[in-house]
C-alpha cells in the first residue's frame, strides 16, 4: 500500500461514524418464570406487554430452572451434603415438571431509516419457542443445547417501546435414567446436549439436565447491515524466538454480512490492527447473506502469542467494521487476535503427535477440563480465576472433555489471555455412544454408537460452535469425542468439510485416545490410570506417549470439607486391615461426593487423628502425586512422551476427588505441587535410580547453572551433598548424578529432608525443590516427631489487593515444614476466596527466609484480612497485615 493509499484509508475511518443508536445490551436482569403446568395462556397472549404476569416468580437468566428454584428457595443447595436427593429427578417427575416460561419486558423504541434490531439466545437447552409482542419468531420450534438463535426483531418491536419476549423452553428428551451408570442409562446422548447431567462417577445428577435459557441473551442494534461471525487467521511461517525482531506474519480475513431489507446495499468492509486498515468494497443483495473475503495483510514485525512459560501473550485490538456511503458505519465486531500458527508433528520416537506453536516444540503439561458449574452459573469473573490458577500451575493446555460443552467465549478470553492452549472435545463419549459393553445402559452398543438420534442437528450445532470460537489465539486442537469418534457420517462431515471450511487451522483428533494422537501399544484403553499410584509409578512406568487423562486424588482440607459437609460428616477415613493394602472406609456423603481413597499412602504419617488431621495428611500426600506426575513425565520428555493431560485439575461442583482447587476456589496443596513439578526450568530427584535431573522447556541452552543439592536431618542439621557448574540444551531433560549411596544412609533411621536448588551465577535461586524422604522402613517417622520451630512471619501491603507474606526461619532450628498460607476475615475466621499465592505449602529451612506474594480483590465493606500460617511444626498464627 502506497503511503497515500494508507493516509486515505485512516482518513476514511477516522471520518466513519456509527448511527446514533448503534449498540448491545444484555437481557439479564427483570426475568419471570412459571412452570408451565401454571400457564394457562398461549404464547401470543401472554408475551403482550398488556398481559399481567402475576404470580410469576424471579427468574435467573442466563440460568436453568434449578437455578431459577435455587433463588426462590423452592430447592436447597444441590452441592451440600445429600440436598441433591431431596430435588426431584426428572426421569420420575416427567419432563413437564421442568418445562418452564420465562419472559422478560424491555425497552426498545422502533428503529428508524434503515436501522435494524435483533434479538440474540447463545444458549437454550434443550427445545423453545420464542414470541415477541404476540409474535411468535421461529417458524419451527428450535432444538439443540449448542445452536446459537438471532432474530429480526425490527418488524414486532412496539410502538410505544415497551416489549416482551416470553420464551418456553423444554428439558432434553429424553432425559436418561440417573441410575448410576456413567451418563445414567446412557440415551441423554441421544440429545445433542450436555451427557454428565444423567450422572458420572465425578458427579451426581442435575436434576433438570440443565433446562433453561443456560447462556446469554442480547439485543443488537446494526444499520442496514448486519456483520457477523468474523473470522481471522494469522500465519507466522519458520520457527520464531518469543524475543527479538520479528519476521513478517499474514492474516487472512473472512466476515458475513446480512441484509435483511429489501434493497441490495453498498459499502466497504474493514478492519484496523495496528493503526494499519485492510479493507474490501462489497454489495450485498437484498434479503441475502454474503461471506466476503478481505485482502490478505503483512504484518511487520508482529508481537507474537505464546503458551505460558514459553513467551509473552500478546494480544492485538482488531476492529471491524461495514461503512456505508464512506463514513456511516452500519456494523462492527470487535476481536482480540494473537497473532500465531499451531501445527502438529508426528514424532516418530515416541509414536506420538507434538505440537509446534510458531515452530517451536511445546512439551503439553495439561489438564483436562469439565465445566466450570454443572448447573451452568457461568461469570467472567470464575473464568478469570479458574484460568489464572492453571496458569499458576505452569501448565499449558486445557482439554475440554467432550461429555459437556463447547466453552463459552469469556473461557477462551480467559485462555487468551493467562496462555493456556485449549483442546476442545465435541459431545461424545465412549460411555455414552457405545464403545464398551455396559449392563447400566439402556440399549446395545449397535444403537448406542448410532447417538444422537438428529445428526443433522449435531453437524450445524458443530459449525455454530466452531464459528462462534474460532478466533481464539488458545484454541489449538478440535477432538470429535472422549474416548470414541462420532458416527461415520458426522465424523466425515466434520473431518472433511466442516473444519476446512470454517477453520482449517486447527489439528484435528478423531477421538480423545486416538492412535493418530498416541499410539497404543500397551493394550487397554489409551488413557489413565485414575487413582492414586506410588511416586515411583510415575518416574518408571512408561505409559501412553501423549496420556490425554491421568490422575490422582485431591481432598481439601478440612477447612474446605466444612463448606460442603455436616459436622456429623466430618470424620477422617477409617483403615482396616493390613498396612500394605487397607480397607479405607468413609462416611456414606463422602461416597455420594465421590470420594477417591488414599488407601495405604496416608498411613507412612500415621493414621489421622481427627478430620483436621486427614486434612493436612491428605494434602502431603497431594503434593508429591501432582509433583511426581510431572516430573516423571517430564523427565521423558521426547523420549516416552510428548505430553500429559491431568484428569482433572477441577470440579463443577463439590466433589472429594481430582482437583487442584475446591468448588468454593480454594486452592489445595495439589496446585502448588503440580507448580513445582511443572516449572520452566526445574530440579528433581528421581525415586527410581536416584539421579538428580533437569527439565529444561525453554527455548535457550541455559548455562552457568549452580546445582546444590543438600540433605537436612529432623533437627535441621544440614549435610552438604554436592556443589557442580551444570548447563543444559533447550526443551530437554537430562540427568546429572546419582545420590542414592547418601540418600540411604542419611534417610535410614528418621527420614530426611532433600533439599535441590538450581542457582545463576549470581546465587539468585532459579529452582527450589524440597523432599521429604521416609526412612528405611517406608515410614515418615521423623516428621511424626518433628519439633516445633518458632517462624517469624510478617505481613505488608504491597499495594491494593497484593500482600507480601516473609517467613523466617531461625539458624539451628528445625525445617519449618509445609506452611499453609491463607488470607482469613478476622471476624469470621474464614478464607477470603479466591487468592493467589506465589507459592504455598512452603517450607522453610534453617536460616531461611521465604517471601510469599497473595493477590486478592478487596470486597467493599469488608474488614481488613489477616494472613494466617500454619505448618506440621508452626502453631497456627494470626499475623495483620502492615501498611505500605
Amino acid at each position: 500500500m502506497t503511503t497515500h493509499r494508507y493516509l486515505l484509508s485512516l482518513l476514511t475511518l477516522a471520518s466513519a461514524s456509527p448511527l446514533a443508536a448503534q449498540q448491545r445490551y444484555e437481557l439479564n436482569t427483570g426475568w419471570l418464570a412459571q412452570p408451565i403446568a401454571k400457564v394457562s395462556a398461549a404464547g401470543p397472549q401472554l408475551s403482550q406487554p398488556t398481559y399481567a404476569l402475576a404470580g410469576w416468580q424471579p427468574a435467573v437468566v442466563p440460568g436453568t430452572v434449578l437455578t431459577t428454584q435455587l433463588a426462590n428457595k423452592q430447592v436447597p443447595d444441590p452441592f451440600f451434603g445429600m440436598n441433591n436427593e431431596r430435588i426431584p429427578d426428572i426421569y420420575k417427575t416427567g419432563r413437564d415438571y421442568y418445562t418452564y416460561w420465562f419472559a422478560k419486558d424491555f425497552q426498545e423504541a422502533p428503529a428508524v431509516g434503515g436501522g435494524q434490531v435483533w434479538l440474540h439466545l447463545r444458549g437454550v437447552n434443550y427445545s423453545c419457542e420464542v414470541y415477541l409482542n404476540g409474535q411468535k419468531l421461529n417458524k419451527q420450534t428450535h432444538h439443540g443445547m449448542f445452536l446459537r438463535q438471532a432474530y429480526n426483531i425490527t418488524p414486532y418491536l412496539a410502538k410505544n417501546g415497551r416489549n416482551r419476549l416470553a420464551v418456553v423452553v423444554y428439558p432434553p428428551d429424553p432425559v436418561g435414567n440417573p441410575n448410576g451408570g456413567q451418563g445414567g442409562d446412557g440415551v441423554i446422548a441421544r440429545n445433542v446436549s450436555t451427557q454428565y447431567t444423567a450422572g458420572w462417577d465425578w458427579i451426581r445428577p442435575i436434576r433438570d439436565r440443565n433446562t433453561g435459557i443456560w447462556d446469554k441473551v442480547t439485543i443488537e442494534k446494526t444499520g442496514a447491515v448486519n456483520l457477523k461471525n468474523p473470522h481471522v487467521i494469522t500465519h507466522v511461517p519458520g520457527v520464531r524466538r518469543p524475543t527479538g525482531p520479528q519476521a513478517p506474519a499474514t492474516l487472512a480475513a473472512t466476515a458475513e454480512l446480512e441484509n435483511p431489507t429489501a434493497s441490495a446495499v453498498s459499502g466497504v468492509l474493514q478492519y484496523t490492527i495496528a493503526g494499519q486498515v485492510v479493507k474490501q468494497a462489497v454489495s450485498v443483495p437484498a434479503h441475502a447473506t454474503k461471506q466476503v473475503s478481505l485482502p490478505t495483510f503483512t504484518l511487520q514485525n508482529p508481537k507474537l502469542w505464546w503458551p505460558s512459560g514459553y513467551g509473552a501473550q500478546h494480544l492485538y485490538p482488531l476492529k471491524m467494521q461495514f461503512v456505508v456511503g464512506g463514513k456511516t458505519v452500519s456494523d462492527e465486531e470487535t476481536l482480540q487476535v494473537g497473532v500465531r500458527e499451531i501445527r502438529p508433528q508426528w514424532n516418530d520416537y515416541t509414536r506420538s503427535m507434538q505440537v509446534l506453536l510458531n515452530g517451536q516444540k511445546i512439551f503439553i503439561k495439561g489438564g483436562n477440563w469439565i465445566i466450570s458449574d454443572a448447573m451452568l452459573r457461568f461469570s467472567k469473573a470464575r473464568y478469570d480465576t479458574e484460568i489464572r490458577f492453571h496458569r499458576d500451575m505452569n501448565l499449558n493446555l486445557i482439554r475440554i472433555w467432550g461429555g459437556a460443552l463447547v466453552e463459552r467465549p469469556e473461557f477462551y478470553e480467559a485462555c487468551d489471555k493467562y496462555g493456556l492452549l485449549v483442546m476442545q472435545d465435541f459431545w461424545m463419549s465412549g460411555d455414552c455412544n457405545g464403545r464398551w459393553v455396559d449392563p447400566m445402559k439402556l440399549e446395545d452398543q449397535w444403537t448406542r454408537r448410532r447417538y444422537p438420534n438428529d445428526h443433522r442437528l449435531f453437524v450445524n450445532s458443530v459449525a455454530d460452535q466452531v464459528k462462534l470460537v474460532r478466533n481464539h489465539a488458545s484454541l489449538a486442537i478440535w477432538c470429535g469425542g472422549n474416548e470414541i469418534t462420532p458416527p461415520q457420517d458426522i465424523l466425515t462431515a466434520m473431518q472433511d468439510t466442516l473444519l476446512p471450511r470454517l477453520d482449517g487451522t486447527r489439528w484435528f483428533i478423531p477421538y480423545s485416545n486416538a492412535d493418530s494422537m498416541s499410539y497404543n501399544q500397551l493394550g487397554g484403553n489409551g488413557d489413565g490410570p485414575y487413582g492414586i499410584q506410588p511416586i515411583s509409578q510415575f518416574w518408571g512406568h512408561r505409559t501412553f506417549p501423549f496420556n490425554s487423562e491421568v490422575g490422582s486424588v485431591g481432598v481439601g482440607d478440612v477447612e474446605s470439607l466444612e463448606r460442603f459437609l455436616l459436622p456429623a460428616n466430618l470424620v477422617p477415613p477409617r483403615y482396616l486391615g493390613a498396612n500394605s493394602k487397607p480397607t479405607e472406609q468413609v462416611d456414606s456423603v463422602w461416597t455420594y461426593h465421590t470420594y477417591i481413597g488414599y488407601e495405604q499412602y496416608l498411613l507412612p504419617y500415621g493414621a489421622p487423628k481427627d478430620i483436621r488431621d486427614f486434612g493436612l495428611k491428605a494434602q502431603l500426600v497431594n503434593y508429591d502425586q501432582y509433583r511426581a506426575l510431572m516430573e516423571g513425565f517430564s523427565a521423558h520428555m521426547w523420549d516416552w512422551y510428548t505430553g500429559s493431560i491431568i484428569w482433572k485439575t477441577q470440579n463443577p461442583w463439590t466433589a472429594l476427588r481430582g482437583q487442584m482447587y475446591d468448588y468454593y476456589l480454594d486452592p489445595n496443596a495439589c496446585l502448588y505441587g503440580l507448580r513445582t513439578g511443572s516449572e520452566p526450568l526445574h530440579v528433581m530427584y528421581n525415586p527410581v535410580d536416584s539421579m538428580v535431573t533437569l527439565v529444561n522447556n525453554r527455548f535457550d541452552v541455559k548455562r552457568d547453572l549452580m546445582l546444590v543439592v543438600d540433605a537436612y536431618d529432623m533437627a535441621g542439621k544440614k549435610t552438604p551433598i554436592t556443589q557442580v557448574v551444570v548447563e543444559i540444551n533447550p526443551s530437554s531433560a537430562k540427568k546429572y548424578l546419582p545420590i542414592n549411596a547418601n540418600v540411604k544412609q542419611l534417610a535410614s533411621q528418621k527420614g530426611m529432608f532433600l533439599s535441590l536448588q538450581l542457582q545463576d551465577l549470581n546465587k539468585q535461586v532459579l529452582s527450589n525443590n524440597l523432599y521429604w524422604l521416609p526412612d528405611a522402613k517406608g515410614e515418615y517417622s521423623g516428621l511424626k516427631t518433628l519439633a516445633k520451630t518458632a517462624v517469624g512471619i510478617a505481613a505488608r501491603q504491597a499495594t491494593t489487593g497484593q500482600i507480601e507474606v516473609t517467613l523466617t526461619n531461625p539458624a539451628g532450628a528445625p525445617v519449618a515444614f509445609f506452611n499453609r498460607l491463607a488470607l482469613v476475615n478476622p471476624q469470621t475466621q474464614k478464607r477470603v476466596l479466591p487468592v493467589f499465592y506465589s507459592d504455598n505449602y512452603v517450607s522453610v529451612l534453617p536460616g531461611e527466609r521465604k517471601t510469599v506474594r497473595l493477590d486478592y480483590t478487596p470486597t467493599p465493606g469488608e474488614p481488613a484480612p489477616v494472613v494466617s500460617v500454619e505448618g506440621w511444626n508452626v502453631a497456627k498464627q494470626l499475623v495483620p497485615i502492615a501498611g505500605k
